[in-house]
Formats: C-alpha cells, sequence, structure tokens
C-alpha cells in the first residue's frame, strides 16, 4: 500500500485543501546560527553543515530572484509556500525579517510561509509578526527543529536548548493559531528505539501540528564526520530507521500532518548511511511496516483514513 494510504503526508494534505498541488520553494535569507556566532555556542550542532541540505550560493540572490529560480524546476505545480530553509530563519531583527517575509508572500502565486528555525530564537515580536500574516489569510508553519526530546542528547550534540525551551515556545506559537512543525532525527548517538517513542510522546503531549523526520546523516563537513572515521560512531541502518519511524507514526494522532517521514543525501556530501542516498528505499519499509502494522494514530485510537 502506498505511503500516502497510511500517513496524513503534507502533499495530500495541501491537495485537499486547495485543490490542486502546492510546492515548498527553499530560500537561503544569508541568516547566521547562535550555536556558530558565539552567542550561545561555537561550531553549531556536530550533526549539522549547512551546505548539505542548502544551496549556499542562493544567498547572494534576493529573495524574489530566488522564488523564480525555483519555480521554474517545479512540474505541476500552480502555488508555492516559500521555504526559508538555511540556518536560524527568525535570527534577525524583526524590521529585517518583515522585509524578507513580505518580499516572499508579494511573489507571485505564493500562499504562504515556511520558516525553519530553533525553538530559543523566536522572540514574541516574531511569534505576533507571523501571526499576522496568518491573520491575512496566508498558510504560516514554523518549523521548529527539536531533534529528540532526550536532555542528555541535546546536550551531547551541542544543540544548546532543551526539552523545556521548545515546549514552552510551541505552545506560545499554537495559542496565537500558528501551525507548528516539529523535526526530528532518529538514530542521534545515546539516544535508542525508546528514546524515539518518548521523544514522539512528549511531542505529542506538548502538541503539534507537524513532524518532520530525518534519519541522521553523517555528512562531510560535520563534527559528527570526524567521530565516524575514526569509528566511535556507527550509522543507522534502514531496517532500525524504518521501524523507529514506523512506531511513533502509529503514535501519532491523524490530524498532524507529515511534512517528511525520511530524507536523502547525495555523495560525497554524504558520508553514511549509504542507503539515504536513495529517497525511496526508507519511505517503502515504512509503508510496508505500517501496511502489517495499522495506519498513523492506530496506537491511539485515532487511525488515519485515506480520503480521496
Amino acid at each position: 500500500m502506498e505511503l500516502h494510504h497510511l500517513v496524513n503526508t503534507f502533499g495530500q494534505d495541501l491537495q485537499r485543501r486547495y485543490g490542486e498541488k502546492v510546492h515548498k520553494l527553499s530560500l537561503h535569507g544569508g541568516f547566521s546560527c547562535p550555536n556558530r556566532d558565539g552567542t550561545i555556542g561555537r561550531g553549531g550542532c556536530t550533526f549539522c553543515h549547512v551546505a548539505s541540505f542548502a544551496d549556499e550560493t542562493a544567498q547572494q540572490l534576493s529573495v524574489s530572484a530566488q522564488l523564480s529560480q525555483r519555480a521554474l524546476g517545479v512540474d505541476r505545480a500552480k502555488r508555492y509556500l516559500a521555504y526559508f530553509q538555511a540556518y536560524t530563519s527568525t535570527y534577525a531583527e524583526v524590521e529585517k525579517l518583515k522585509a524578507m517575509y513580505e518580499e516572499a508572500l508579494k511573489y507571485a502565486d505564493i500562499v504562504g510561509l515556511c520558516v525553519g528555525t530553533r525553538p530559543d530564537c523566536v522572540p514574541d515580536a516574531v511569534l505576533d509578526l507571523l501571526a499576522s500574516y496568518k491573520d491575512q489569510g496566508y498558510e504560516i508553519w514554523l518549523e521548529l527543529g527539536l531533534q529528540t526530546a532526550n536532555d542528555k542528547t541535546l546536550q551531547r550534540i551541542n544543540r544548546g536548548h532543551d526539552f523545556a525551551c521548545y515546549d514552552k515556545i510551541t505552545r506560545r506559537a499554537r495559542a496565537l493559531g500558528l501551525n507548528v512543525c516539529t523535526h526530528l532525527i532518529v538514530g542521534l548517538p545515546g539516544d535508542t528505539a525508546s528514546d524515539h517513542i518518548r521523544t514522539m510522546d512528549r511531542v505529542i503531549e506538548t502538541g503539534t501540528d507537524g513532524i518532520k523526520l530525518h534519519p541522521l546523516h553523517i555528512v562531510e563537513g560535520s563534527i559528527m564526520a570526524k567521530a565516524w572515521r575514526a569509528g566511535r560512531l556507527q550509522a543507522i541502518s534502514l531496517d532500525d530507521y524504518a521501524e523507529s519511524a514506523s512506531e511513533m507514526i502509529l503514535r501519532t494522532p491523524s490530524n498532524v500532518v507529515y511534512h517528511r517521514v525520511s530524507a536523502s543525501a547525495r555523495k560525497p556530501t554524504l558520508l553514511a548511511p549509504a542507503w539515504c542516498e536513495n529517497r525511496w528505499l526508507a519511505m517503502t519499509d515504512i509503508a510496508r511496516a505500517l501496511t502489517v502494522k495499522g495506519a498513523q494514530g492506530s496506537l491511539v485510537g485515532d487511525a488515519f483514513h485515506f480520503v480521496r
């Protein structure tokens, strides 16, 4: 059975609500990160190398120029979400953020914003700004990088915040009517399969509107790359990832939208695991597992039922 018959996927959710395909266009706003510039830390998170998922040359272009460039490579989409992806996309003065966000919203056929950030970089003024766009009828997603609810693991990967920080900002954002998408990494050093389940349970208890699941990528240029080369870090296997991801999905209420259940990367940036080069492998194995175990939400008595 196909994944979208078992999981409430973002693509299908947008299709149902807009009546047509809506595509995310990734943007690089030239932002920094407080975990790199010395505000809270140096070197960034141990898994991170932004060039592995973002085009660093894009920041030389204006927001409008980036949107035009990205839209050219998209087939079959007539509407778009502007996705501020790279680094910490709320880490600037509010007036600067306002100018960049509104440049994106003025672009033709943009229906809203997705803003990727850290839970410790979203002050009230930024929440109010995003809420003002929501009140104007735009679709707004605040994408928060949590990665894990295990505070010991967060410290180990040099994340720079704890779960309580995430919990606080998520509740504040949702109280303003903003959609929150929570980013989680499966396979972090120190986290076990039980920790993956515990993380999902705590995220659901706090409340979220969307989930992004990622297997841990060990990428060139990251601190983890050194540990992997020295044999001190093992990459998660496809079987273990599919098992944890499927169990997490089973515990997710059906109204929560999955923006992603896996992620891929390419060599030479990707060092391990090799299976992450093929974006379909994990999705196929997760769908296979859910076909046997049940659809999203089955373990909370709220199973997802596909609506065509």
